[in-house]
């Protein structure tokens, strides 16, 4: 396969996170909750891999007309912020009257986070909360507290999109990865979990759901209070 060839099939990849979002929307809209899940589970797989696949086909010189990176972007809106805040808006997470109102917050909010120029540091971190809908989504599920609880969480989540908190990426942040990339692995096991048994999930999905997420936040606020010190 020639270069162009193999730099379009990247891209082809990336765009079928789109119709993924497609898929998992229509489970949502018949309150199939396990399969949009499953649908944005390989929509997350896909945004996984393509960026190494991007970076090996030399995409950005291969074909310099189509953006990678602006492609991604939209399709990380539709499968992190679009389906989740429709769920949001359909499901029974949250008091009836607030369903609509949390989706747009989401929508917006989330616009505002991915067109900041800032998001992201050089190291590979996050600036602020990084619209990552899908798993508050999926931990809600999991978890099921009460309608008025998960309000408050998505209310917190939404405020601390515009504050500059760093948020890990188990990536890109390299001086990390001995810790980002078992509790990452966990995570996924977790998750796995979650989708395939009933909601609100077993116990030890949930003790697994809460302590890869403690361990990346952890990590997170330790680097902001390292630098901090440094400062």
């Amino acid at each position: 396969m020639n270069a162009s060839l193999r730099a379009a099939a990247v891209h082809v990849l990336t765009a079928t996170g789109a119709a993924f979002a497609l898929l998992a929307l229509v489970d949502a809209a018949h309150g199939d909750w396990q399969g949009m899940f499953i649908w944005l589970g390989v929509a997350l797989f896909v945004d996984t891999i393509d960026g190494p696949l991007a970076r090996r086909a030399r995409v950005t010189e291969v074909l310099p007309r189509w953006s990678g990176e602006r492609l991604d972007l939209i399709v990380d809106y539709l499968t992190y912020v679009g389906v989740p805040a429709f769920a949001f808006a359909e499901s029974d997470l949250l008091p009836a009257p607030f369903r609509v109102a949390a989706g747009i917050a989401i929508l917006l909010s989330s616009l505002f986070h991915m067109a900041d120029l800032g998001s992201k540091t050089g190291a590979g971190y996050f600036v602020g909360f990084p619209a990552i809908w899908n798993v508050v989504l999926l931990y809600l599920f999991a978890f099921m507290p009460p309608p008025v609880v998960s309000l408050l969480i998505v209310g917190f989540f939404v405020l601390l999109t515009f504050v500059p908190i760093l948020a890990v990426h188990p990536f890109r942040v390299a001086e990390l990865r001995a810790v980002t990339w078992p509790a990452t692995a966990l995570w996924v096991v977790a998750a796995i979990g979650a989708i395939a048994n009933p909601f609100p999930s077993p116990p030890w999905v949930k003790i697994l759901l809460a302590l890869t997420a403690a361990t990346l936040t952890l990590v997170g606020f330790l680097r902001a209070w390292r630098d901090r010190r440094r400062a």
